[in-house]
């Protein structure tokens, strides 16, 4: 059936909508080193930046933070989007452009987006594209649709199916969804060795998800080395700006939660996959999609995808793609010159470093020569900065709390 739009009444006219205003700054939501990044880079610019929290965080400490509020809580979707157009009201952020830094809010934002609309410049795609990029059962599918190499993966209903699985062990367990997954067990995937351990770890798992999100997978050979990032600013069915990243090294060795140094490198292979998969689903935005080469064919499968700042990004900054203000000045109509990442430039985030080196010296993964190198490569610390000090040093002070606010 065909959809007629609706005339409008005789006698008068249409109503047109207000011009977005141009004098404008930016409504980060989340304080943590990723929303660091971000208000570092618009603030240094002369843009206010307003940050949006819930719980004590480093990004309150930066000088270009403009002002910080606090709320109760950012995690359930309805009281998040309820306060965010509650701040914009009481504020006057009228066409302030909104980022989220954290996975639940990327799906917040996305299905809740028309009413965000009616303040903000919405930064997250509409839940036809981000749902493609939320649900890994939804990422893997389409991606073998296009031909883009997956992990060979498994959902179950219930245990008794899991003897078909035994012949694949070791696998992974790991969510569809991770967050909240990743909120209850602190843990990014669990490895079962066993059929014991994988029935065990299979009913831990559905007390805290659904079993339609549990998800077994075959484990890639390898550590984070394998691991590489495509970053990008895409828009308009095409990459606008990218850069390509290598995880060298990642806490915990094995299902990183995060990584700990990476380093950007030059991979045609990954920007063609990548490129494919962004633009059959028409994405628009910053993205971060990441692969691991299996040593077994030396194919790169696609892990993950990020539909919004991921921790490294200010790695992009260093290396002449800086996201957070690419995205800022897109969303004013700004034409910015596309730029390609220049190869070996690091980042590093020292605090949670340390461990992955201990561990990777004890594994033989890393020697002290390819540990200095990888020093000498780093243009930029996570959270460090000469020109902004006062967060790591709040950081260092309020290490306790933070990893009892994230892991415990």
């Amino acid at each position: 059936m065909q959809m007629l739009a609706p005339e409008p009444a005789v006698g008068l006219q249409p109503v047109q909508p207000s011009p977005r205003r141009k004098n404008v700054g930016a409504l980060v939501v989340g304080g943590d080193h990723p929303a660091l990044g971000v208000v570092r880079s618009l603030g240094q610019r002369g843009i206010p930046v307003y940050v949006l929290e819930d719980q004590q965080s480093i990004s309150r400490f930066s000088k270009y933070t403009t002002r910080v509020i606090r709320t109760k809580d950012l995690l359930d979707d309805a009281s998040t989007i309820n306060v965010i157009m509650e701040t914009g009201e009481r504020y006057g952020l009228q066409d302030w452009v909104l980022f989220p830094t954290r996975d639940e809010h990327v799906a917040a934002f996305s299905l809740h987006r028309e009413r965000l609309d009616q303040i903000y410049r919405v930064t997250t795609p509409p839940w036809e594209i981000t749902r493609w990029a939320w649900d890994k059962n939804n990422t893997y599918k389409f991606a073998e649709k296009l031909g883009i190499p997956v992990p060979q993966t498994w959902t179950v209903q219930d245990a008794s199916e899991l003897p078909s699985l035994y012949p694949h062990l070791p696998l992974a367990i790991k969510p569809a969804i991770k967050e909240k997954f990743f909120y209850a067990t602190g843990a990014k995937a669990w490895r079962a060795e066993t059929p014991e351990q994988l029935h065990r770890l299979f009913e831990r798992a559905k007390k805290q998800i659904l079993v339609n999100e549990i998800l077994i997978q075959e484990i890639i050979p390898g550590n984070g080395d394998r691991q590489l990032s495509y970053c990008a600013f895409f828009s308009n069915g095409k990459a606008h700006s990218s850069l390509i990243a290598k995880r060298k090294r990642q806490h915990p060795r094995e299902f990183g939660r995060a990584a700990t140094y990476v380093e950007t490198v030059e991979s045609p292979e990954i920007e063609e996959l990548s490129e494919r998969f962004l633009a059959a689903i028409n994405y628009y935005g910053v993205v971060e999609i990441e692969y691991k080469q299996d040593t077994r064919d030396g194919k790169y499968k696609l892990l993950d995808v990020n539909a919004r700042t991921w921790g490294f990004h200010i790695l992009g900054q260093a290396a002449g793609v800086d996201f957070p203000y690419l995205l800022f000045a897109d969303q004013l109509g700004e034409s910015l010159e596309p730029r390609k990442g220049t190869p070996g430039i690091g980042w590093l985030r020292l605090i949670t470093d340390l461990s992955a080196v201990t561990s990777a010296m004890i594994h033989g993964d890393l020697g002290l020569r390819s540990y200095f190198l990888s020093l000498r490569r780093t243009r930029v610390e996570s959270v460090f900065s000469w020109k902004d000090p006062l967060p790591w040093l709040s950081e260092i002070f309020l290490l306790p709390y933070l990893v009892v606010k994230k892991y415990l």
